[in-house]
């Protein structure tokens, strides 16, 4: 892959914030397409993106129903944001987009984390996050290598053709 025309990407440092299924699915898939291409890849969670990495809610993330204005009913029709606040609205389009991933063979976060890291992806939390929500590294999944300040995960980001990328 090359990068700005010139020379080949090297690594990619890809921050995750958000939490619900199609946030945190765009950070794995990137994150997988990289170690599969030979690309260094280290994803750094903070925020609500933790959720992918503690053990309590990684398989259990959802979708965002209410102000996404991409989300499409059956048949391609605009979905309603008023009908995401009504009760099970969002817990029934979750089970019907992960249903549609598993007939695609998308695995399950945990799974997902298996494969990046099994090819040589690094897993990082952020610190900050960790305290504002109270979580021990002990709440994490157990390949997280590290929790990190900002600061240290931008340093370990440096370097020629580098990219990085904010999901």
């Amino acid at each position: 892959m090359k990068m700005n025309g010139e020379s080949p990407l090297k690594k990619v440092c890809i921050i995750c914030a958000k939490g619900t299924i199609e946030d945190v699915y765009a950070t794995l898939v990137m994150a997988n397409g990289a170690v599969m291409d030979g690309i260094e890849a280290k994803v750094f969670f903070t925020f609500f993106g933790l959720d992918a990495i503690t053990i309590k809610q990684m398989n259990k993330i959802k979708t965002s129903t209410v102000g996404n204005p991409a989300m499409r009913a059956p048949g391609g029709l605009p979905f309603p944001t008023i009908l995401g606040m009504l009760p099970g609205v969002e817990a029934g389009v979750s089970v019907m987009m992960k249903s549609q991933m598993e007939k695609l063979d998308i695995p399950p976060v945990d799974e997902f984390l298996e494969m990046i890291t099994a090819g040589g992806g690094e897993i990082y939390a952020c610190k900050l996050a960790m305290d504002m929500f109270k979580l021990e590294k002990e709440d994490l999944w157990e390949e997280v290598k590290a929790v990190l300040t900002v600061g240290e995960f931008y340093a370990m980001c440096g370097g020629e053709n580098t990219q990085i990328i904010f999901t």
